[in-house]
């Protein structure tokens, strides 16, 4: 027979209310609406993190500095083979990033959901479009039929609009507010700074832009960006992007005929090339330098459909680095275009310097390759 005295003594009492203290904060939890309006229970602090994309691991750089990879278990693997130097530096930066789980190779399907759910995830983010598991996707189903939280964010469909709130997202689920918010605090001054020299300039005065993106790795021209992605940082840099009429979604391909055409004021290659004999495309990225990137440009200059175009003949024909297209760090490409559409408007501009700042104030990874160059002139 158990004595009653048992229950009461005072001992036992404090554990047994230091245990029940205890409880609400492991079992803590805060909401928080992703980019899609979808309101998901995030629990405090999560400890064990996927990511639907390799390359979502920027946008955690201004939030986790040197804690970068404390909390991922698993991630997609499209970013080994879509930037492999970027991926070689921050492998010499994070060492621990090479006993990430990879959860898939480049497209969703490769996504194996019980290898997600071995991992024991408590909290996943993914993006709203692009090569990961997407809002209907199997894998997001059977993680919300687990009660495992995910949550999407967009820095790739239409990032001038919600790359800052993506970020106050990602902040506000990790508990890294006060980062998110110094983030994006830099990121709208600067486009502010750009909207209101751009806002002055009559629409038939700004130069029309075509981007080639992957220039040369692709079977045929052109693979590009309409209403988005890369078009939109035409656009937010006073561009006139001329696929914008020319494609139903925001990337797609048009012709090299209709390229010709339209024969634009400027153009625009991009690539993640890195220095070595990777096949062809535009070398970009770490470890490239600029003789690299711009030999790799003018190589690719000589096209037959690309030659002949007065942007090249004007010398008004530059590179930048592809994964602009997905990365928070966007606002490098707004300003770099912003200043090759109208150098003497943005005299003061300096988007070298601004890289220079991010890569010191919110990243962990050294300043080193080649993000953007200047076609020479033959």
């Amino acid at each position: 027979m158990v004595s009653l005295k048992s229950f009461f003594n005072p001992v036992s009492l404090t554990m047994a209310m230091l245990a029940g203290a205890m409880l609400p904060l492991q079992a803590q939890a805060k909401d928080v609406r992703d980019i899609t309006g979808e309101v998901v229970s995030v629990p405090d602090h999560p400890q064990r993190i996927i990511l639907g994309e390799g390359r979502l691991i920027y946008a955690l750089e201004p939030l986790e500095g040197r804690h970068l990879f404390d909390h991922i278990v698993g991630w997609q693997g499209e970013f080994r083979e879509a930037d492999t130097q970027n991926y070689e530096q921050m492998l010499k930066t994070f060492p621990e990033a090479a006993h990430v789980a990879v959860i898939g190779r480049t497209t969703a399907d490769t996504i194996s959901p019980e290898k997600v759910l071995d991992l024991h995830p408590d909290l996943a983010i993914f993006s709203t479009t692009g090569h990961g598991p997407g809002q209907s996707g199997d894998v997001t189903a059977r993680l919300r039929a687990a009660h495992i939280p995910v949550l999407f964010v967009d820095f790739r469909q239409d990032p001038v609009k919600t790359t800052v709130p993506s970020m106050l997202i990602l902040g506000q689920a990790l508990g890294r507010e006060a980062e998110a918010k110094a983030y994006t605090d830099f990121y709208e001054e600067r486009l502010k700074a750009i909207r209101s020299v751009v806002e002055t300039i009559p629409e038939a005065q700004k130069p029309t832009v075509f981007i080639n993106m992957l220039a040369g790795a692709r079977q045929s021209c052109c693979h590009t960006a309409g209403r988005g992605n890369m078009g939109a940082f035409i656009e937010a840099a006073g561009g006139r992007n001329i696929a914008a009429s020319l494609l139903p979604g925001y990337i797609g391909d048009v012709s090299a005929e209709m390229v010709i055409a339209q024969d634009p004021d400027v153009l625009i290659l991009d690539g993640t090339r890195g220095p070595g004999p990777s096949g062809p495309g535009l070398k970009m990225g770490s470890q490239v330098t600029p003789e690299m990137a711009e030999a790799s440009l003018n190589s690719l200059l000589q096209a037959p459909e690309l030659a002949g175009l007065k942007a090249v003949r004007n010398g008004r024909a530059y590179g930048i680095w592809h994964t602009f297209y997905d990365s928070p760090f966007n606002i490098l490409a707004i300003e770099v275009m912003a200043k090759w559409f109208y150098p003497e408007r943005f005299k003061d501009l300096d988007p070298e310097a601004d890289r220079s700042l991010v890569q010191s104030r919110f990243t962990a990874m050294p300043n080193s390759g080649t993000y953007w160059i200047k076609a020479h002139v033959q």
